[in-house]
């Protein structure tokens, strides 16, 4: 079996747009992978199109782990972050899914097999930095009804700013964990927006209120400020979603990051995810994958974390729209606060063929 032909393309949700890779073979099968949704994904998918494609064509599916190197080695210079491994995670997931189509078997299996299959989440709230106290409180209710395992608030704040209404982000907290009780486990995502200062003050408060890990504290390249704000306080800080290097990601535990947050469509897919975690376990540290993408990406991380043996916290999940389950014959929800794999074979994800043409946008510049 031969890769015989590379789509890039855009999935038009509106609002909203999908960057996704799908690889087909000379057999008829294909494989589907997602990027990094960053500027709708519209660079990564330019570098699967424009100098990936003619790696792939005539390549053999199986040899996943040759060609994802083979890939990054002749392009480094065009990352290695970012775009770069955007795009390469695309790929890794696309070859997954193939291999798993060709060989009868779900990926989880294919990684080692499952702990479990049934796995709970956490409710990944954004966009709570321009929120009122009672506007968070009235989405988190809602988000309470999915009967989450946790919820995150993220303040998805203007980056430019730091430290802009730490009284206001305090109170938040607070209603937060007055509304959902003592007990219940809460995660804030300051994503980037404090200063070191701020960061320590805000963290402190934080663990007078039990939550149970501060991620992002300050901004991502900052990684004195980052040890600074790790070694002042007790509670777990967590970082990640913008680290696309095995190297990079020791450099967060060098500067004290308790829970390394990699991304499956942002740092390698699998092959990526399976590097960090193994990085993580050397280093008594906690991997919890970060995961914003409600279809393939989100479906990815799941078997990820099925396979994953030291998987102690829950999945994200931050969408909960259902507008992107329209091109899939089963529809990505939760029951019951639990997401469940089947044991169809790779992803498990079987589009709706003519929704999907619907929507799919061939690449091009805007």
């Amino acid at each position: 079996m031969r890769i015989e032909r590379v789509e890039a393309f855009h999935v038009d949700w509106q609002p909203g747009r999908s960057g996704w890779v799908r690889l087909w073979t000379d057999e008829g099968l294909s494989g589907l992978g997602e990027v990094s949704p960053m500027g709708q994904g519209s660079a990564a998918l330019e570098i699967v199109r424009g100098c990936f494609t003619r790696m792939l064509v005539g390549a053999d599916p199986l040899d996943a782990a040759v060609i994802q190197e083979r890939l990054f080695q002749d392009h480094i210079k065009l990352g290695p972050g970012g775009a770069l491994a955007a795009a390469l995670a695309a790929i890794d997931i696309a070859l997954w899914d193939l291999k798993g189509k060709q060989l009868g078997q779900p990926i989880y299996r294919l990684l080692g097999g499952a702990w479990r299959t049934e796995l709970p989440f956490y409710a990944s709230i954004g966009g709570a930095g321009r929120m009122s106290v009672q506007r968070l409180c009235t989405v988190v209710e809602d988000w309470m009804n999915l009967q989450p395992a946790a919820v995150k608030i993220r303040l998805d704040a203007d980056k430019t700013t730091r430290d802009a209404d730490l009284a206001g982000d305090l109170a938040k907290a607070r209603a937060v964990r007055e509304l959902v009780g003592e007990e219940f486990p809460l995660a804030f995502d300051a994503n980037n927006n404090y200063s070191a200062h701020g960061a320590l003050r805000m963290g402190r408060e934080l663990e007078d209120l039990g939550y149970a890990w501060f991620e992002e504290p300050v901004a991502s390249l900052a990684l004195d400020a980052l040890a600074k704000v790790a070694g002042g306080l007790d509670i777990p800080v967590s970082a990640g979603e913008q680290t696309y290097t095995l190297t990079d990601f020791k450099t967060l535990i060098d500067a004290g990051v308790a829970i390394l947050q990699p991304d499956i469509v942002k740092m390698g897919g699998f092959t990526g995810l399976a590097d960090v975690a193994a990085l993580a376990r050397a280093y008594g540290v906690d991997g919890v994958p970060h995961q914003t993408q409600p279809t393939v990406g989100h479906v990815a991380n799941l078997h990820f974390l099925a396979a994953l043996a030291h998987a102690h916290h829950p999945a994200e999940y931050n969408d909960k729209s259902g507008r992107q389950n329209v091109v899939l014959t089963r529809p990505v929800h939760p029951v019951a606060g639990y997401f469940a794999l089947s044991d169809a074979p790779g992803l498990g994800l079987e589009m709706v063929e003519s929704e999907l043409q619907r929507r799919q946008r061939p690449w091009r510049p805007e």
